[in-house]
């Protein structure tokens, strides 16, 4: 889901900058180190909005650059366990499929993709045996996370599953919607 955080930090403007308006040149040192910037407790951050307010400059000696204590406003990515997310699959491999879940990606092992048998074409195709539910490349699905892991910070790993009811490709899960519905 995402989330507007409001954070707290002493941003460093370098002597270039100093005949920029201020604000502006706090904000683009704020987005150059947040956006992008991976925690585990923050998430994802996507931008930051704005400065809400910063104190007065201060030069340290021999550095020549002013810190300004600021407070300012990020929107940020933080998926939580059994939440439901869409997605646009990117890649396909014989052990699942990768899916772009907008600033970061989530994999899907074979065996989540599909209540069935699932078989593995060179197309990069899934394909469910019994049902006959097919999943490939640019096929835009709702998952439902259910593993995060910020062992790598840099690189975190997203486990998803497209198993339960009203799950999978879109189109499977306008045609459950409906068969639920003339039940």
């Amino acid at each position: 889901m995402f989330y507007k955080v409001v954070l707290k930090d002493i941003v460093r403007v370098p002597p270039n900058q100093f005949g920029d308006n201020i604000e502006t040149s706090i904000l683009s040192q704020i987005r150059e180190k947040y956006t992008g910037f991976t925690s585990s407790n923050l998430g994802v951050v996507i931008d930051v909005v704005r400065v809400e307010d910063f104190g007065e400059g201060i030069i340290i000696p021999g550095d020549g650059a002013s810190y300004y204590e600021t407070k300012f406003e990020v929107v940020a990515l933080r998926l939580s366990l059994q939440e439901s997310i869409v997605g646009k699959i990117r890649d396909i491999a014989d052990f699942g499929a990768f899916i772009t879940l907008g600033p970061i990606e989530g994999m899907i092992h074979v065996s989540q993709t599909m209540d069935d048998f699932v078989s593995f074409s060179e197309e990069k195709v899934l394909q469910g045996k019994e049902k006959g539910k097919v999943l490939k490349v640019n096929d835009v699905c709702r998952a439902k996370v259910i593993a995060i892991s910020f062992k790598d910070v840099s690189n975190p790993k997203i486990g998803l599953t497209m198993r339960q009811p009203f799950l999978g490709t879109l189109n499977d899960v306008k045609n459950e919607l409906v068969g639920e519905a003339a039940k």
